[in-house]
C-alpha cells in the first residue's frame, strides 16, 4: 500500500509578504461514517453490527468520561487520547485565567500498530487530472469534495 499525496498551493498566515508556497497535503478520498465503520467491523470481526456498535459506543463514552476527569486513555497498541489546551502567553502568572484559553482539543497519538504502519507504506504523489479548458481542476481533493461512505 501506498499513502498519495497532492501538491496544495497555500499562504501561511505567519509569512509578512503573503507569497503562495506549494505543499505536499495527504491525498483524501473520502470519508467513513459510523454506521458503515461499524458495518466493516462487522465483516471483519464476525460480531453481529448491534454488538459492535454497543461496544464502540461504550468506548466513546468511557473515553469521554475519563478525558472530563483529567485523564489520558491509553488503547494498547490503538494509541492514546489526551485533553489538550491552547493559551495565548501571558507576561505575569496572576494573567492566566480562563479567557486567555483560545482552544480546546483532544490529542490522539497513535501507538505502535500505526506508527509501524506508516513507518512501513511508501508515498507516493497523486497528479489531481485538469478537467477544464482553463486549466482548473475538477475536485480539487478539498473537504466538501469528498464522499462519504455510507
Amino acid at each position: 500500500m501506498a499513502l498519495k499525496y497532492v501538491v496544495k498551493k497555500t499562504v501561511f498566515g505567519f509569512d509578512k509578504t503573503k507569497t503562495p508556497k506549494y505543499v505536499a497535503r495527504p491525498l483524501l478520498a473520502g470519508t467513513v461514517n459510523y454506521p458503515a465503520l461499524c458495518d466493516q467491523v462487522t465483516k471483519v470481526g464476525m460480531a453481529p453490527r448491534g454488538v459492535v456498535k454497543m461496544v464502540t459506543d461504550g468506548l466513546i463514552d468511557a473515553i469521554k468520561w475519563n478525558l472530563e476527569n483529567h485523564l489520558s486513555v491509553k488503547l494498547g497498541d490503538f494509541g492514546t487520547f489526551r485533553p489538550t489546551l491552547n493559551c495565548k502567553s501571558q507576561d505575569k502568572e496572576e494573567d492566566v485565567k480562563a479567557d486567555t484559553l483560545c482552544r480546546r482539543k483532544i490529542i490522539f497519538t497513535p501507538g505502535s500498530y500505526f506508527k509501524d504502519m506508516l513507518h512501513d507504506v511508501s508515498i507516493q504523489k497523486f497528479d489531481i487530472p485538469v478537467t477544464d479548458e482553463t486549466g482548473g481542476s475538477g475536485s480539487g481533493g478539498g473537504e466538501d469534495d469528498r464522499p462519504v461512505i455510507e
